[in-house]
């Protein structure tokens, strides 16, 4: 579903950074992929490129086959396919939370507006604020704005799912609720990937850890054998300070 081949990527703040260093991974479809890292290690830049956020000075970069970086690929259509959920949310403050849910839909994918309105309606009440549909999103609390943002994602029927650390900028009560939707995501077989510090999350759902650090990607494995038996001395270091 997603390959990603020796992907570089510079910064120029004002130095030369080499964020992302020759980083190559692919996810199948239905897994579950967890990036982990320091600070500055190049997660979130990793996520932001495999929709084109930000583009990649070299390799290759596909989604469904799609490829991201090819001047001529519709990059709206490969977005459509590819929900993405921010740190910070993300949503117009200035809609109802119905009405961000619904703009998408209508635009991109050309829904009349009350096929749109069913399905906001159908994905509020999967994750559980079906009653705030006609609030603000100052209106709510942290978890409720990240479900709503999740839920305006999954409108798009988006093929994969790219989570920027969601919980980093939520209370740590306001976590659990927000990793309790991903979860039935991942067990309902959504594609995703998931840069994230949370950790327990990360041993429950992901089907495959990636360690990066510099721009780079150190290790990958199975939730045990990253816990259990890391190969690497960084991801070895990485694990006691955290755990």
């Amino acid at each position: 579903m997603i390959t990603a081949k020796n992907v570089h990527k510079y910064f120029y703040v004002p130095e030369k950074i080499h964020a992302l260093n020759d980083v190559s991974l692919s996810v199948a479809a239905g897994e579950t992929v967890v990036v982990i890292g320091p600070s500055g290690s190049g997660k979130s830049t990793f996520l932001r490129c495999l929709n084109r956020l930000e583009y990649a000075d070299g390799g290759e970069i596909t989604i469904d086959g799609m490829g991201v970086l090819h001047p001529d690929s519709d990059i709206n259509a490969i977005r459509a396919e590819a929900g993405m959920v921010f740190q910070q949310f993300n949503l117009f403050p200035h809609k109802s939370v119905l009405d961000n849910l619904v703009m998408a839909q209508v635009v991109v994918r050309r829904r009349g507006r009350d096929e749109a309105v069913a399905k906001a309606r159908g994905l509020l009440a999967k994750v559980g604020i079906a009653d705030k549909e006609n609030v603000y999103p100052d209106q709510l609390s942290g978890g409720q704005k990240q479900r709503v943002a999740i839920a305006r994602a999954l409108c798009m029927d988006p093929k994969v799912m790219l989570f920027d650390e969601p919980t980093s900028a939520l209370d740590p009560e306001m976590v659990g609720e927000v990793l309790d939707v991903m979860k039935d995501l991942a067990r309902a077989g959504m594609t995703m990937v998931v840069v994230t510090h949370e950790m327990g999350f990360a041993r429950e759902v992901a089907d495959r850890v990636v360690f990066m650090d510099q721009g780079r990607v150190l290790e990958v494995g199975t939730p045990d054998h990253f816990f259990q038996n890391p190969a690497h001395e960084r991801t070895r270091l990485f694990l006691s300070q955290i755990l």
